[in-house]
């Protein structure tokens, strides 16, 4: 059953009496315990499409439905504290926290039902991607590129929701920290039960997804 889905979702730009679209007409599900990637060229619309169903833009034309229902009517707002987390590739981290604490603001912000202690829960969630309690306790700013991301996912499991949005993840890691990373989304589909959905430019990181889908002139396709 689709936890997400879009119903002939459409963005596009308007020129005079023309229309330049960046997606067309889309029609895509995403259900728990798979991981998904969107592949596609710089500018083919892969971060619009993000954008959209992590309700950071609203599409021109189509539906974002979680669990059946528009989100509009859930309130973007409350889509995004609630219901979905974000990756970015630059990881957004707050740079004067310390990795826990990074991870702590987002389990303040989430209306969702989370376990009393906080800190407890954070240190574990950080300690099961990866980074140490002497790690955990540093400035984000002295951790390696890797590190970082790994406390951006770290912060996105934090706060219980079951969609996981990735854009461009591992656009600044290489390829063994690449492959790290790509084996924790593995992990949070398969042993947890999230909806991962990684948009990527990478054939490897699609190859090893359960559903890739490949973005081109505004139609996505599955692979």
């Amino acid at each position: 059953m689709a936890l997400l889905e879009t119903k002939n979702l459409s963005y596009f730009y308007q020129d005079g009496d023309q229309r330049r679209f960046i997606l067309k007409d889309t029609n895509i599900s995403f259900e728990k315990g798979k991981f998904y990637t969107i592949l596609g060229q710089s500018g083919s619309g892969k971060t619009t499409f993000l954008s959209l169903i992590s309700a950071l833009d609203e599409p021109k034309e189509g539906e974002i439905l979680l669990d059946g229902q528009d989100i509009k009517k859930i309130g973007y707002e409350k889509f995004r504290r609630n219901e979905i987390s974000i990756i970015f590739q630059s990881y957004n981290l707050v740079p004067y926290l310390t990795a826990l604490e990074n991870v702590l603001v987002a389990m303040s912000i989430t209306e969702n039902e989370l376990p009393e202690n906080h800190r407890e829960v954070a240190y574990n969630l950080l300690d099961y991607i990866g980074i140490t309690k002497n790690k955990a306790d540093r400035m984000v700013n002295q951790l390696s590129g890797g590190e970082q991301q790994r406390v951006a996912i770290a912060r996105a499991l934090a706060t219980n929701v079951d969609i996981i949005l990735a854009d461009e993840p591992t656009g600044n890691l290489d390829e063994e920290m690449e492959q790290e990373i790509v084996d924790i989304f593995k992990r949070l589909a398969k042993e947890h039960g999230k909806c991962v959905i990684v948009v990527t430019h990478s054939n490897e990181i699609a190859k090893q997804s359960d559903e890739p889908y490949y973005l081109h002139k505004g139609v996505l396709k599955h692979e």
